[in-house]
C-alpha cells in the first residue's frame, strides 16, 4: 500500500514539474520594459488569423524608405476577443487600419495590440469593452 502511495505521489510531482514551464508562455520578457510604451502605425491588412491561443493581425506598413514592412501583432484568444467586440470577420485583406501596439524590445515589427482603428472610424480595443461605434458622417 505504501508503495502505491509513493508511486501516486511521484506521478503528481512529475506532472507539476512538467507543467510548470507552461506558465512561462504568458511572460512579458520580450516586450519593452516600460509597459506604457506604445507605437502607432498605419497600414493595410494582409491577414487576420483567428485561432487559439492567440489571434494575429498581419499588416503592411510603408517605411520611410518606401519599402513595405510586415507587422505581426497578437491579441488574446477568440473568446476574449468576442467579448471585446472582435470577430473572425473583423478584418479582411486590403483593409486600412491604424494600430496601437505594445512593441517588443528587439525593435522588430512585432508586438501586442492595444487597439485598432478601422478606416470607417470603428475602434476595436484589445482590452476592455465592446468597440466604439464609427463616428457619424
Amino acid at each position: 500500500m505504501k508503495e502505491k502511495v509513493l508511486v501516486v505521489f511521484g506521478l503528481i510531482v512529475a506532472v507539476f514539474m512538467v507543467s510548470s514551464p507552461l506558465a512561462a508562455h504568458h511572460g512579458a520578457a520580450a516586450f519593452e520594459n516600460d509597459p506604457t510604451k506604445r507605437v502607432t502605425v498605419k497600414g493595410t491588412v494582409a491577414e487576420w488569423f483567428w485561432a487559439n491561443p492567440h489571434c494575429f493581425l498581419q499588416f503592411d506598413v510603408k517605411a520611410e524608405d518606401g519599402k513595405l514592412v510586415r507587422w505581426v501583432v497578437e491579441t488574446s484568444n477568440p473568446p476574449d476577443m468576442i467579448n471585446r467586440g472582435w470577430s473572425i470577420r473583423s478584418f479582411k485583406p486590403g483593409d486600412e487600419v491604424t494600430v496601437v501596439i505594445r512593441p517588443v524590445k528587439s525593435g522588430k515589427p512585432v508586438g501586442s495590440v492595444i487597439k485598432v482603428t478601422k478606416a470607417d472610424g470603428t475602434v476595436l480595443t484589445a482590452a476592455g469593452d465592446a468597440p466604439a461605434p464609427a463616428p457619424a458622417p
